[in-house]
């Protein structure tokens, strides 16, 4: 493990969420939602973690256009066919996790790494990132949601977008998981075709009368948050933001 790897790791610990979920439920179509209060994880940290893995299909173009490249390395054929995790050597595209929030007391706003808003656990609005992953760790990017204030939040709606690069979401496989305080881990995968989207809203977390439930929503939207904005009225003021340039 790397010294870089470890400090990250490090930082995790302090929002852990509890045990690790043996179990999983996959929201779908079919089956879009469920209830956290229902199965007794209504309180402590929800952990919400986004991860992408290539699709094999472009791994299998660059090795086509690769052809003669091949040919001088034949072991590279035998190689798996799936590279896992957020690598950007292979594509070139900065996935990023976003929260935006409604508490019950009428506040909005979004939690996201462009602009640092990181966001406060043991404060408004009790969402927090733990950091921006800009060239693919493994354990990609985290929020944490303090449910123990579970009563000041209206509603939760968890998005990923493409920052500032060609858009890619039909090249990866890209997924959110959902890691409750008990019960078993909830996903949901980002698998329609949208290759132009630079956006997707993923996923609702909503008190609805005292039940907080967890939805799939999986819409992608070719423009970015403010685009997400006005798909769920949330009417926030958005500007364009941008990212210092990070060291490797």
């Amino acid at each position: 493990m790397s010294f870089w790897e470890g400090l990250w790791r490090g930082r995790d610990r302090q929002f852990e969420s509890g045990n690790a979920a043996t179990t999983s439920i996959e929201l779908t179509k079919r089956r879009p939602s469920v209830s956290l209060t229902k199965q007794g994880a209504a309180t402590g940290n929800l952990r919400v973690n986004l991860s992408w893995r290539m699709r094999t299909s472009d791994i299998e173009g660059r090795s086509k256009r690769g052809g003669r490249g091949s040919l001088r390395h034949p072991l590279k054929m035998f190689k798996p066919d799936v590279v896992q995790a957020h690598t950007q050597g292979m594509v070139n595209v900065d996935l990023d996790l976003g929260c935006l929030y409604e508490m019950t007391d009428g506040a909005k706003g979004v939690v996201q790494p462009l602009g640092n808003f990181f966001g406060d656990l043991n404060a408004p609005p009790y969402v927090k990132l733990s950091g921006d992953d800009r060239f693919g760790s493994a354990s990609g990017e985290t929020l944490y949601v303090n449910l123990d204030y579970r009563e000041s939040i209206k509603r939760l709606l968890f998005f990923v977008y493409i920052y500032d690069q060609t858009p890619a979401f039909d090249r990866t496989h890209a997924k959110v998981t959902l890691y409750p305080s008990n019960g078993p881990r909830i996903e949901i995968e980002l698998d329609e075709h949208a290759p132009q989207a630079r956006s997707c809203a993923v996923i609702t977390v909503e008190n609805v009368k005292g039940e907080l439930v967890v939805r799939r929503e999986v819409k992608f939207v070719y423009g970015f948050q403010a685009e997400l904005d006005r798909l769920y009225g949330w009417g926030l003021q958005w500007g364009r933001g941008y990212k210092a340039k990070a060291d490797r």
